[in-house]
């Protein structure tokens, strides 16, 4: 096995560049970047690098995910209501089935690994 230790630091890597798609926009058009650094076999876990520009959309998981925030500040508000803001240095996981919106108020960086088991 041939180890990896890449980081968002990697100017090889300029990673992967997307916008948030128009039924999902709810504010700003907020440029977001993926740096994939690891995905099994079985395509139900990844971990890797997020980075996102302010804007806000609605989400909905599938999928369980553990999150490092490194930059910036975030909120995350759920269809129930409840606010988590996130900022550098928090870590937090979010659970399948969360459905609500994610705002990015500050340039905001994180460390993601995600199981999703419906593949």
């Amino acid at each position: 096995m041939k180890w990896k230790n890449r980081t968002i630091a990697d100017p090889a890597d300029p990673g992967e560049d997307h916008f948030v798609s128009p039924e999902k926009l709810l504010g700003g058009h907020p440029k977001q970047t993926l740096w994939t650094k690891h995905t099994d076999a079985a395509g139900k876990f990844f971990a890797g690098i997020w980075r996102s520009e302010p804007g806000k959309w609605k989400v909905s998981f599938t999928e369980e995910e553990y999150r490092q925030m490194f930059e910036g500040v975030s909120i995350i508000t759920g269809a129930d209501g409840q606010v988590l803001a996130v900022r550098a240095g928090d870590s937090f996981v979010i659970p399948r089935g969360f459905v609500g919106a994610w705002e990015v108020v500050e340039r905001s960086t994180k460390r993601f690994v995600i199981y999703e088991p419906l593949g």
